[in-house]
């Protein structure tokens, strides 16, 4: 599935570009994904629209984005409150990509609204613990959803391998 993520976010990193799912279906299984990894990234893709649309959250129904943009407004500010994660939430992500995520929001480039999307879209996903490189293709694709591109130094951090970092 996140091999198929990667492939619209590298092909549609402009959300406007993306095809309809019907058509976006046909150039996947053109390009030579499997069916079953196509149709499981288009539902993952089909539940970010929404959440990202603002028409659900976890506290309940949303109407708009409007109404998602005053939420958010009116949220605490950055260092204002703490986020605790459940024990279902640090299972599935394991430490490292929890710690992550935890980085991401003390860098300030990770706000509340987009960790909780990207935290609902994690808790979807395959993989008990969520590797990180699963994690930050969620990041990316949640990005994608607003309409947003991430700064360079995050889009770095999201798309460069650390493993072959050479520390000075």
């Amino acid at each position: 599935m996140f091999e198929v993520l990667a492939y619209v976010y590298e092909n549609y990193w402009s959300g406007e570009d993306c095809p309809r799912w019907e058509h976006l279906e046909r150039k996947l299984n053109h390009v030579g994904f499997e069916p079953e990894e196509i149709a499981s990234a288009l539902t993952w893709l089909s539940d970010l629209n929404i959440a990202s649309s603002g028409t659900r959250t976890a506290a309940g129904v949303l109407d708009d984005r409007a109404a998602t943009a005053k939420l958010v407004n009116q949220a605490p500010k950055p260092g204002a409150s703490m986020r605790i994660y459940s024990i279902a939430e640090q299972t599935h992500l394991g430490p490292e990509s929890l710690g992550f995520v935890c980085f991401l929001e003390a860098q300030g480039v990770l706000p509340a609204h987009m960790r909780e999307i990207a935290m609902d879209r994690a808790l979807a996903a395959p993989g008990n613990p969520l590797a990180l490189d699963d994690l930050k293709i969620i990041v990316l694709m949640v990005y994608w959803s607003f309409g947003e591109e991430p700064d360079a130094l995050l889009l770095d951090e999201l798309c460069d391998d650390a493993s072959d970092r050479i520390a000075h």
